[in-house]
């Protein structure tokens, strides 16, 4: 009786709509319902009671059961196992720890708030490819989550916004689907099918849902995942676990009018636009047929996306050059890289000057509006004709987008500019303009020059490709080392240091005798970093690896600080990350 008092409507319901939910994305098949077997339904409404009374009997016998884990440490193992299987520790990530020389306690020692603060920083700053590969190395590889001053959901959190930050949406979609912790990361799966959502890939999005094998908790992805039922044409599935969102509770006018006209339960069209969200937003496309939306100032950048995605901004053409208030919104978009360059600059060729504004651009400008000022100048740069006179008035332009801090918008079409001139036809006060504002082309790399007289740029690097074995490698720097002790007028680099210390680092037998060649100095290490070192915090120590390359390309970066990069990752046995920072670092590239 106890248990059939406990079976109400509400509960029921609750089990009902998540096992609607995971059947409906799981599996094409029709499922019967209300065969779910009374059993398990009995024991998810006791659980809670049955878990209450185990509680206070754990309690009644710890002193007892602390007594027989210190008599019993040898079988540890048995106990681990059990105790794995009984806490369930969670493991999230993408990548296996050995194939990065990791190891499963990445976190083991890691302070939360000095991770905290680290990844805090990280965030501000814009990384390079170099830095970026790590720090997804570091922050997704599958290891226990850190314990000391940090959550698991604070955790998690920080992986979720570098992820956002770095806004690489196949990586997501990956981690998340992998792990199945779509409701653990509601934030990051949220702007996963937003962004996909504001390309207008409403496939893709919902992809994503029907990949997911958990019971949805969230409102607004419950939403996503009831209209995507729809789009796949299973609409019973959806209508029901609306029904039963209704029933417990869930009220929203908006999407009710929009999900009963796409179910076909209404046939009168709702105009109504809301921007709540991009899901709100694309709704009111799908359900009006003649959808019209003219974006604003205040208009959100996914809903600029979804606009320019789906074709529904208003074509250049149909905007008068007199209705300066769109133009200007126009402008902020393109700053926003919402709105195309090309159509701006368009619309910029439309409007209508005399001669002699054209002949005067760069005084006349002074007495047009700000947008006018900007389209009579881009005007006179397509008429300019002599080089230098074209550059200077391209700077007054960037200076005339700066002005009203949209700048970006004036990037594309500036570089496509500068891309036609000779740097050496650029006079020295347009240098620092020119050069800022093009696009540096980036030298190939084609090969490895190899140098047999220098140490670090020989043959001998391809033992970091695994291409030498360990008593050839031993022979051939011995020989190597010998020629260099003879020769007066060899200059011992820093970057030969870094090579002899990765050897040691991996047994390689150097000779004493070559000692003298240089010295170490354990103080180029920074003390923190030497901390973690001592304390075997890996994940925390790559991510000050991390910081120190910033936005830097590894090899731009100064010998000193190779070092001790690679110093430390020597000394953390993290071989196979040092490996591709020192065939980086390294060989001549040519």
């Amino acid at each position: 009786m106890k248990i059939l008092k406990l079976l109400s409507k509400r509960s029921f319901s609750i089990i009902l709509i998540s096992f609607i939910s995971f059947t409906a994305n799981a599996e094409d098949k029709p499922v019967d319902i209300w065969n779910i077997d009374q059993n398990k339904i009995e024991q998810e409404l006791i659980s809670e009671e049955i878990i209450a009374e185990d509680d206070k009997e754990i309690e009644k016998n710890s002193a007892s059961d602390i007594y027989n884990m210190q008599s019993g440490k040898k079988d540890s193992s048995i106990e681990l196992e059990e105790t794995l299987k009984t806490k369930e520790i969670k493991i999230y990530g993408l990548y296996d720890p050995e194939d990065y020389d990791l190891d499963i306690n990445l976190w083991k020692n890691s302070n939360g708030d000095q991770l905290k603060n680290i990844i805090s920083r990280l965030n501000k700053v814009s990384l390079s490819e170099d830095a970026t590969e790590i720090m997804r190395i570091v922050l997704l590889t599958n290891a226990y989550l850190p314990e000391i001053n940090i959550s698991e959901k604070e955790f998690l959190d920080l992986r979720s916004e570098w992820l956002i930050k770095n806004s690489d949406l196949i990586l997501i979609e990956e981690y998340l689907i992998k792990n199945q912790i779509i409701n653990l990361n509601t934030k990051l799966t949220k702007y996963l099918l937003d962004q996909y959502l504001s390309q207008s890939n409403v496939e893709e999005a919902c992809k994503i849902l029907s990949k997911n094998l958990e019971p949805l908790e969230d409102e607004y992805l419950t939403k996503f995942n009831i209209y995507c039922l729809i789009v796949s044409g299973k609409r019973d599935a959806a209508q029901l676990i609306f029904d039963l969102k209704k029933e417990l509770g869930f009220s929203d006018k908006y999407f009710e009018k929009k999900i009963n006209y796409l179910l076909g339960y209404s046939s009168k069209i709702d105009t109504s636009i809301s921007e709540k969200s991009i899901l709100d937003f694309h709704l009111a496309h799908q359900t009006n047929p003649d959808f019209v939306f003219e974006p604003n100032d205040k208009t959100s950048k996914l809903i600029w996306k979804y606009l320019s995605a789906s074709n529904l901004l208003n074509s250049f053409k149909e905007i008068d050059v007199l209705q300066l208030d769109k133009i200007s919104i126009i402008e902020k978009a393109t700053h926003n890289k919402n709105y195309s360059e090309i159509d701006l600059f368009e619309i910029y060729k439309r409007f209508q000057f005399n001669i002699n504004q054209l002949l005067n651009a760069e005084n006349s400008y002074k007495t047009l509006s700000k947008i006018e000022a900007r389209a009579l100048i881009y005007q006179k740069i397509l008429l300019e004709s002599e080089m230098v006179k074209k550059l200077k008035l391209m700077k007054l332009l960037k200076k005339l987008f700066k002005n009203d801090n949209i700048d970006n918008a004036f990037d594309t079409e500036l570089k496509k500019f500068l891309d036609k001139i000779d740097p050496i036809d650029v006079p020295d006060n347009l240098t620092s303009f020119y050069y800022t504002n093009i696009k540096i082309k980036e030298s190939k790399v084609i090969d490895i020059k190899y140098d047999k007289d220098i140490l670090h740029q020989s043959k001998l690097i391809n033992y970091f490709n695994g291409n030498y074995s360990k008593s050839k490698m031993e022979k051939d720097v011995d020989n190597f080392l010998k020629k260099i002790k003879k020769n007066k007028k060899y200059f011992f680099s820093k970057k030969d240091q870094i090579f002899l210390e990765s050897l040691k680092s991996d047994g390689i037998k150097i000779s004493n005798k070559y000692d003298d060649l240089y010295e170490v100095n354990e103080s180029e290490v920074p003390t923190d970093i030497r901390v973690m070192i001592n304390n075997n915090e890996k994940g925390i120590s790559l991510l000050r690896i991390v910081e120190v390359i910033g936005q830097d390309k590894l090899d731009r970066i100064d010998e000193d600080t190779i070092y001790f990069i690679i110093r430390t990752l020597n000394q953390l046995n993290i071989d196979l990350i040092r490996n591709k920072i020192l065939l980086k670092v390294l060989p001549l590239k040519v």
